[in-house]
């Protein structure tokens, strides 16, 4: 037993020790599952039904994500809530513990990010909270929320507009990386997605083309005319694109034509204006083509910011647990990995990263961002993956599940479960939390950006799933994940 830990937190952190295996388990079935967006029936079934075995309570199907659910355990306050997501990407396939790239189904979407580690490292601390707040009757209520998509930025701002965040005292999200740290300030960027279609008519593409309205030449202009911008882009902007429809064949125009566009930045009123400055080229487009312009709004996130006082809870916390204890062998394949992807062989961080802050934001974003404004968030950063690696590239892939993912996962685990215990057994806790978010959010009136009319896109990635489900089935892990 480590000294002056408080038993409750001694319970949680000899919890996961001895729950190492099931962590593994859940980690390395989710990899294997290898879901996309939208798509992640077993992985959610799997997730949702440990925590109802559990002794949670749980309600699936939430603000109409087939795969996206809310567990529930205990009453009254405070409420703490712990989210993450566990979605793959496509044509992400790749054989753990191989320093190539090498996929399990060639085509196929796998984890290179690590979303099946969020998983597994959310599931192993909330079960081990659930049990110690049993053992040591605590009170309080705690909430796990299964977040589908987050590959397209998608689940979160439903749930904070459709109120599941109402009661929320303060939240946390793990997720991984190559190293054992947090921070706070604003961490990521805000996003708007958005479609914009354009409608023309057909026509013999050489016989006739005086009589068509070209869908695509409203595309094309679009693009062009949005790549001219990019040079008055303020620091903090970025786009990115692809066209989702171009078209059939090239003897026949198309009538209609699609591209798929995210627009960020540092704030949610420069990246809602970035994409109202994108709605005005594409109606130039459709002017100059004569075609009618459509534009879909899938989604729209805040930046995610961070707490400071929960940053500096999972710190002490982060310090209590300590790094991994890394083999020669773990530090071979990572090195072994980072050769392969032409990147210096350093091997595997061995030293935990201080906290420093407020942190510069990235230029990647979560759909989270929506929780860290309605409620104080804390992100836990785990280290189970390989320095230098680039995430949706196969190295990122190559580790996840593997001793390093465990390992990192069973760490990560640790905090996180700990830093609960913190919430649930130490009032000022919360009360700093809530004391500090209203200083860093002061003069913001957050309100979500995604339309209240807009439901979930159910038929993202299905046709991915129905054309490659029975060529990964045979990979899955044989034995499902048991929790003691």
């Amino acid at each position: 037993m480590k000294t002056n830990v408080k038993p409750e937190k001694q319970f949680v952190l000899d919890y996961v020790a001895e729950n190492a295996d099931a962590l593994a388990g859940v980690c390395d079935s989710l990899f294997w599952f290898g879901e996309p967006a939208m798509q992640e029936e077993r992985s959610a079934e799997l997730l949702s039904g440990i925590l109802e075995d559990g002794g949670f309570s749980v309600e699936r199907g939430i603000s109409g994500f087939p795969t996206g659910f809310m567990a529930t355990y205990g009453e009254g306050e405070p409420v703490i809530a712990v989210h993450t997501e566990y979605d793959a990407a496509p044509n992400n396939s790749q054989q753990p513990g191989v320093g190539e790239h090498a996929a399990i189904v060639e085509g196929a979407p796998g984890h290179c990010e690590g979303h099946n580690v969020n998983g597994a490292v959310m599931i192993s601390a909330v079960m081990a909270a659930r049990r110690a707040m049993e053992a040591h009757g605590i009170k309080g209520t705690l909430k796990v929320f299964g977040a589908p998509a987050e590959e397209l930025i998608l689940a979160r701002p439903y749930y904070v507009r459709d109120g599941y965040f109402d009661d929320v005292d303060v939240a946390f999200h793990p997720h991984l990386w190559d190293r054992f740290f947090t921070e706070y300030g604003v961490l990521q960027r805000a996003v708007v997605s958005a479609e914009f279609v354009f409608h023309g008519e057909t026509a013999h593409a050489a016989m006739s083309p005086w009589d068509a309205r070209d869908a695509l030449d409203g595309v094309m202009l679009m693009d062009s005319g949005m790549a001219q911008y990019r040079e008055h882009l303020h620091p903090g902007m970025g786009m990115q694109r692809v066209i989702t429809d171009g078209g059939d064949q090239p003897n026949v125009i198309p009538s209609r034509a699609a591209i798929w566009w995210f627009f960020r930045d540092t704030t949610a009123e420069g990246a809602q204006k970035l994409f109202e400055h994108a709605k005005q080229v594409a109606e130039g487009a459709a002017l100059m083509t004569k075609t009618e312009l459509e534009v879909v709004i899938k989604t729209a996130v805040w930046p995610v910011r961070g707490n400071e006082t929960l940053a500096h809870t999972l710190q002490r916390n982060i310090e209590l647990v300590g790094m991994p204890e890394w083999e020669e062998t773990d530090q071979e394949m990572a090195r072994d990995i980072q050769t392969g992807a032409g990147i210096e062989a350093q091997g595997l961080t061995t030293e935990i990263t201080p906290l420093e802050g407020p942190s510069a934001s990235i230029p990647a974003a979560n759909d989270c961002g929506d929780v860290s404004w309605k409620v104080p968030m804390g992100r836990l950063w785990f280290p189970s993956n390989i320095p230098g690696v680039t995430f949706h590239h196969w190295s990122a892939g190559a580790a996840l599940a593997t001793d390093i993912a465990h390992k990192g996962g069973v760490a990560g685990a640790g905090a996180l479960a700990a830093t609960l215990m913190d919430c649930f057994t130490d009032p000022s806790v919360v009360s700093e939390a809530k004391t500090s978010f209203a200083k860093e959010t002061e003069g913001v009136d957050y309100a979500p950006m995604i339309p209240p009319e807009n439901t979930p896109p159910l038929e993202t990635n299905r046709a991915i799933m129905e054309k490659f489900r029975p060529l990964m089935e045979p990979h899955y892990a044989p034995d499902g994940p048991k929790f003691r």
